[in-house]
């Protein structure tokens, strides 16, 4: 928070006449009372990106106890800005400004706190531009459009000393915590094997037309750090996902980062050293989805450790009993967790711990959000204000995502590869040219 606006507002605090420690002053309403008492460490809040998730964000900004103020609701979609604070409307007793460029929103310096829930090819960008200007970041997953933007943003955190936080709200599950822990202590002998998985079943999308750009979008700044293409329709809302690697990071960047984040964090490994992937569009051959639908991917790490990812965005079997979670073995037990809870097993496969969680976690609804995010939100300010540990640093977040670019990059030039397990780096040629991307003019990363 900037310094000499602390200081205003302390001194604006100790002259206010009339303050007493049992009551107000005359002409001051208890609002403007609640305003002054707790201000050093109030939070100004933007939000870039009011889509789907927006939903996630009402309760851990609502809350009287996270002592936030949101000041900016940020899209380039006119209609779902004013949609957005209509929402928000419900859960705060103020409105915030409405802004288009997410530029303008960075340059406030009275912004503490940037939450950049903006499509996946803005995450990165959005993220280095704000912890230049100054902001903490809260950034969706992925945190990356691709490997090298990972490396960036740990390389941001570290030179700006701002906190960065990715979207892994497993990371901050009271019962995930505990069985990791367990994992950690022993509790299914040496943990060598984790099956992280999703099951959707994601019906036809259109295919991508070339199309008038809708009214009130802003098509440019859409397109932000991306080259610049054609409108088609109707790419900004959701479909971008399927509609290519211009803007999307497929389903395993879409998902897969959660799992396969729990799984890297039980298992206690960094880089792998070998990726292998098979995977591609099995249903709805003919539609706009240009993609995989279907992905098994198996990591192999240092220590004889695997990571496996079975990946099914179109087919809502639960093959493992639920629509996603993280299986891990040891070799004395079993762990099965996910966003409901976990169950341990012993060697024999009897059940000897079911914990489950008391919360409300969305598992495959779109937007989402729940009690986890909350905490995982509400973790994030009292990082910022240094009185709690972060449940997930950005550098946590940025090598989970990296498995994610691995496994598609391994799809993208359809062959295995062997990975540098120092640093996450590609030892083949052709897939190493995917690593990075191409920016628009004006829009390149910086150099850390």
């Amino acid at each position: 928070m900037d310094t000499s606006r602390r200081e205003f507002i302390k001194k604006a605090a100790l002259s206010t006449a009339g303050l007493s420690i049992g009551g107000l002053a005359t002409g001051m309403s208890a609002k403007s009372y609640a305003k002054i008492i707790g201000s050093n460490e109030r939070l100004n809040v933007a939000i870039a990106g009011l889509g789907r998730r927006l939903g996630a964000y009402y309760e851990p900004i609502s809350l009287k106890s996270s002592n936030v103020e949101l000041v900016y609701m940020c899209d380039v979609m006119k209609k779902q800005r004013e949609a957005a604070v209509k929402k928000f409307s419900k859960y705060i007793d103020y409105t915030p400004k409405l802004e288009n460029d997410i530029r303008k929103v960075i340059a406030d310096k009275n912004v503490d706190v940037l939450i950049n829930a903006t499509p996946d090819h803005w995450h990165a960008p959005g993220t280095w531009l704000a912890a230049q200007g100054g902001k903490h970041v809260y950034v969706e997953k992925p945190c990356s459009h691709n490997p090298r933007e990972g490396e960036i943003l740990m390389g941001c955190q570290k030179k700006y000393g701002k906190i960065i936080q990715m979207g892994n709200q497993q990371r901050s599950s009271t019962e995930t915590i505990d069985i990791i822990k367990q994992i950690h202590d022993g509790a299914i002998g040496k943990p060598f094997k984790a099956v992280a998985f999703y099951a959707n079943n994601r019906d036809e999308v259109p295919k991508a037309k070339k199309a008038p750009v809708p009214d009130g979008l802003d098509w440019d700044l859409f397109q932000g750090p991306a080259p610049r293409t054609e409108y088609t329709d109707d790419t900004w809302d959701y479909n971008w996902h399927w509609y290519g690697w211009t803007y999307g990071t497929a389903e395993t960047g879409n998902n897969a980062t959660h799992e396969l984040d729990v799984a890297r964090w039980a298992l206690q490994v960094e880089y792998p050293e070998y990726v292998q992937v098979e995977a591609a569009k099995r249903y709805f051959v003919e539609d706009g989805w240009v993609m995989y639908d279907t992905m098994d991917a198996t990591f192999r790490f240092p220590g004889d450790k695997i990571i496996k990812w079975d990946g099914k965005s179109r087919n809502g079997h639960k093959t493992y009993g639920s629509d996603r979670g993280t299986i891990i073995y040891g070799s004395n037990g079993t762990v099965y967790v996910d966003r409901n809870g976990y169950k341990l097993f012993n060697r024999d496969g009897k059940v000897i711990k079911d914990s489950k969680a008391a919360g409300n976690e969305a598992g495959t609804a779109l937007g989402g959000g729940g009690d986890m995010t909350t905490r995982h939100v509400v973790n994030f300010f009292e990082a910022i204000r240094g009185k709690e540990k972060q449940a997930s640093t950005i550098d946590d977040g940025a090598k989970s995502t990296l498995l994610c670019h691995l496994a598609n990059i391994s799809y993208r030039v359809n062959k295995p590869f062997e990975v540098d397990s120092s640093n996450g780096h590609i030892r083949d040629k052709e897939a190493m040219k995917l690593w990075g991307r191409e920016y628009a003019k004006g829009w390149e990363p910086p150099v850390m």
